[in-house]
């Protein structure tokens, strides 16, 4: 059964620190949700996920499945699925000891243990290395193990905190596709912890970025990075370049200034609609080389990737920027060379000076209430 988390005014403060590292958040997460805590280290993710999951206390605010208050409840009742950076499989153990261990924890029949080791090596395709002990085992095997221990005691939620870390880029690419597709599959509540902003992306319902033990936006993987509620966001998710500007009212249209760029912005909200110094946001794919423009480019690199070049410039100003340009061997723009500069402003998102809030319209923050 999928259930509904939902956490009001929690707060996690060590004894060693006179500042909660969590202080007062509220989230809730979907019935059967895909949702991930995506945050630099540091930033109280794993902290959250262990507070969830009861393995660290909950100095205030109330945690619910459903409409049950687990605050005070013993993890081994919670019916929750773990797994770990490090996969925490017992080396000592065969494959179908180790995906059976909960059950037998739990003294299941003989009869249904067997048939649900089964179903979850099934699932997770290692059916084949039931009698293999761990040492035998890959990155991507093991890990695949630690997932179906988890879900053979078909729990309420599965947490999930760096569990591909461990593993190669391509290895990565290949168990988030497994892991969401299971999850799917299972259609379980999941929580996800994860530094890594792509692989968030990639398998996410929904995202929570944090910063600080703060959630700076709540929103699907396109809403996010599409309009970043502040600049820390729009850095965080993607790369993005962060240039000094203006918004100057002309004849009562918003106008952005940007090292000789004068483009209206119409999608301004109207309490922003005022002259002010901002903070713009304008990710690599989308300042363009070429066009009639007023904006410079001074190349300072090119890194040939294949498919794309990017290339590392400076303004006028000495603001530095990247832009992507499709890769052309024969055509690198060398060291030194100035180049026109457009830019897609239909995609760039204004914040404050102090990079604070976003000023356009369609920001969708599910952490922020009306």
């Amino acid at each position: 059964m999928s259930v509904e988390i939902r956490i009001r005014g929690a707060i996690k403060r060590y004894a060693d620190s006179a500042d909660p590292v969590i202080n007062g958040l509220d989230l809730t997460v979907k019935p059967g949700e895909f949702f991930t805590l995506l945050g630099p280290s540091g930033c109280g993710k794993t902290t959250l996920l262990r507070m969830i999951a009861g393995f660290n206390t909950i100095e205030g605010g109330d945690f619910y499945f459903n409409d049950q208050r687990i605050n005070d409840l013993d993890p081994s009742k919670r019916n929750i699925g773990m797994v770990f950076q490090n996969y925490a499989i017992f080396p000592n153990m065969t494959v179908r000891k180790n995906v059976a261990f909960g059950l037998k924890n739990r003294k299941l029949p003989k009869e249904e243990i067997a048939s649900r080791c089964d179903e979850f090596l099934k699932l997770m395709q290692i059916e084949q290395l039931a009698d293999r002990m761990p040492e035998k085992l890959s990155g991507g095997q093991q890990q695949r193990v630690a997932l179906a221990r988890a879900l053979c005691i078909r729990p309420d939620v599965l947490l999930m905190d760096e569990p591909l870390s461990n593993l190669d880029a391509k290895l990565r690419v290949e168990m988030r596709s497994i892991i969401k597709e299971i999850q799917h599959k299972v259609g379980i509540t999941c929580i996800y912890v994860t530094h890594d902003q792509e692989e968030a992306m990639a398998i996410s319902d929904r995202i929570a970025v944090m910063k600080g033990g703060v959630i700076q936006h709540i929103g699907t993987p396109k809403n996010i990075y599409q309009r970043p509620s502040n600049s820390f966001v729009a850095s965080f998710i993607g790369r993005s370049n962060m240039l000094r500007g203006k918004l100057k009212m002309t004849g009562g249209e918003p106008h952005l200034l940007v090292e000789g760029l004068d483009v209206v912005v119409g999608h301004v909200k109207k309490e922003m609609r005022k002259d002010q110094d901002v903070l713009v946001s304008v990710r690599p794919e989308d300042l363009l080389m070429g066009g009639e423009t007023a904006m410079k480019g001074i190349i300072d690199d090119g890194v040939f990737l294949g498919l794309d070049t990017h290339y590392f410039m400076h303004l006028p100003d000495g603001q530095e920027v990247i832009s992507i340009g499709v890769s052309s061997i024969e055509n690198t723009i060398p060291k030194g060379e100035q180049v026109s500069l457009s830019v897609n402003v239909s995609k760039i998102n204004i914040f404050t000076s102090d990079g604070s809030a976003n000023i356009l319209e369609g920001v969708r923050n599910d952490n922020v209430t009306e």
